[in-house]
């Protein structure tokens, strides 16, 4: 009876924190001071106008325009220069990070990849699932699913996240045999064809990294990712198989996320060790999927990254990345400004999570001294 209750318990919390929410303030995980600290500036010292950035932050806190938020970090060439805690949110809590997690898995899989693990990008899915028999609705299209079309976001599944009933509700609410779920599927379309956004593809990676390295992607990037980076203190949600939610389970303190994010800008090498390798790094901040609508701004999708335009105001005209979660977590890299930002909230309505991309290019980015 002990472990029945123990496994409810754990359903509730897969429940609670992957799809309804959080870990609240007050109810946040400790995190002790990590090994490596970040240097720490000023806006002015390092060309950003610290009169702006403090327009920006008493918006936050007067919590009209930019309501629930939780913190906001600024990176400016490898300086922590802007801190700011909201809503009683404290600098060592663990927060939800929801899809932001799929930029990480995206990490994973170049790491992999790299280390001869994974083939590349075009091995196809059912490759990774030899032992698995009996897959429903089996045709040629499923076939030919490649793990770029995961990447993508264009596995062609009927796969989607759109309230109750849902085919991401049904795979949440499952104590195990997530990857079985995912691969029995229905076939709406040819692989690579149509973007539909899709956290159970990026799920099933971790059990692609299961069966090829005997580690699910918590494991994995504990020991080729967080351990690099000196990022101890985490929180990755997993099934009752340990498969890891690798679509948006992970939680953690934001100035680890800032150093995910300043890998990301520094072509993934950190200090002396190339973490993540260069060419996956390019490769997953390139537009893979156009997905900007006419006469918009543009936008679209890499390898689990999304692709923002760039600064209206800035003079080489490069993209701005983002990885991006429910709720209106951030992670955004802004290469032309050697600036790395990081946002955590609890926004709702999800329409309000346009407000982040507002206070990056009306706030953020004009602080920028030309």
């Amino acid at each position: 009876m002990k472990m029945i209750a123990a496994w409810r318990f754990k359903v509730l919390v897969i429940l609670a924190v992957a799809l309804l929410g959080f870990p609240g303030p007050g109810r946040a995980l400790p995190q002790t001071s990590p090994s490596w600290t970040w240097p720490v500036s000023t806006p002015d010292e390092q060309g950003l106008d610290s009169g702006k950035l403090k327009e920006a932050v008493d918006l936050i806190r007067a919590g009209e325009r930019y309501p629930r938020l939780h913190a906001l970090l600024i990176v400016r060439h490898g300086r922590l220069v802007v801190e700011e805690y909201f809503n009683n949110w404290q600098a060592d809590g663990l927060h939800t990070l929801q899809s932001v997690t799929k930029s990480f898995t995206s990490a994973l899989v170049g790491i992999a990849i790299a280390k001869g693990e994974f083939k590349g990008v075009d091995e196809r899915v059912l490759d990774f699932f030899p032992d698995i028999l009996g897959i429903a609705n089996m045709d040629e299209r499923k076939a030919s699913m490649r793990l770029e079309d995961l990447l993508t976001m264009r596995s062609g599944t009927d796969y989607h996240e759109r309230g109750a009933g849902s085919p991401h509700d049904q795979m949440m609410r499952l104590p195990k045999a997530w990857d079985k779920f995912y691969l029995d599927r229905p076939m709406l379309r040819q692989p690579g064809e149509e973007f539909l956004y899709d956290s159970g593809g990026v799920i099933l990676i971790s059990a692609m990294l299961k069966n090829r390295t005997g580690m699910h992607a918590a494991e994995y990037a504990e020991r080729f990712l967080f351990a690099p980076l000196g990022i101890e203190k985490k929180f990755w949600l997993s099934n009752q198989e340990g498969h890891s939610h690798a679509g948006g389970g992970l939680a953690m303190a934001a100035r680890d996320s800032a150093k995910f994010g300043l890998l990301y800008l520094n072509k993934g090498r950190w200090g002396d060790v190339q973490v993540v390798p260069e060419n996956w790094v390019r490769e997953s901040l390139r537009k893979h999927v156009d997905l900007a609508a006419k006469d918009q701004p543009p936008f679209g999708y890499g390898y689990l990254w999304w692709i923002f335009a760039p600064d209206p105001r800035g003079k080489t005209g490069q993209d701005i990345y983002a990885a991006r979660g429910r709720f209106g977590q951030y992670i955004i890299v802004v290469p032309e400004h050697d600036m790395v930002v990081v946002v955590y909230a609890m926004s709702q309505p999800e329409s309000s999570q346009d407000r982040t991309t507002e206070l990056l290019y009306d706030r953020i980015l004009t602080a920028v001294r030309r």
